[in-house]
């Protein structure tokens, strides 16, 4: 085991390591518990300490070549703290609109564009019968008097026969 000796190192975590197919390249990613100084200063020891932590990772790997190590500061957890507080504000921002919401009623009726008819007798037909199939068409049922013969497809002719298309 080996460890470095460097004041400057913070607590630092390996959260990732990467290798190249072709073993030649090897990226550590790592977190630092501190803050940006603390941050700062690790990566400067982790950057001046590659060789110390080179030779016992190609030892211990087994290979005849180590690989150069490149330390990346991981900045999942930075990002994941961002992400937790922006939806923490969005559940927030839903409670305040389910709030306000659950007392709204609405501005006007409910269908504001059905309009009650007036019948003969003077009275109001409120009733959602139309178009209920009876064939009555003052109820608002649909006249159709087309003949299935009369409708011709668009690639008939004038006279009927079919045009290539």
């Amino acid at each position: 085991e080996t460890q470095v000796k460097d004041p400057r190192l913070g607590m630092v975590t390996i959260t990732d390591a990467k290798l190249t197919p072709d073993l030649r390249e090897a990226t550590l990613y790592y977190t630092v518990y501190g803050d940006e100084v603390a941050r700062a200063d690790s990566a400067e020891a982790l950057e001046s300490a590659k060789g110390v932590v080179g030779g016992p990772v190609g030892k211990q790997a087994g290979v005849r070549y180590t690989p150069p190590l490149a330390f990346i500061a991981d900045v999942v957890p930075e990002t994941a703290d961002r992400i937790e507080a922006l939806l923490a504000t969005a559940r927030e921002a839903d409670a305040k609109v389910q709030e306000i919401a659950s007392g709204a009623a609405p501005a006007g009726d409910a269908d504001p564009y059905r309009v009650p008819r007036v019948l003969d007798d003077g009275g109001v037909d409120d009733e959602d019968d139309d178009d209920d199939g009876d064939g009555d068409v003052s109820d608002g049922d649909v006249r159709d008097d087309r003949d299935v013969s009369d409708v011709s497809d668009d690639r008939d002719g004038p006279h009927g026969d079919r045009v290539a298309g």
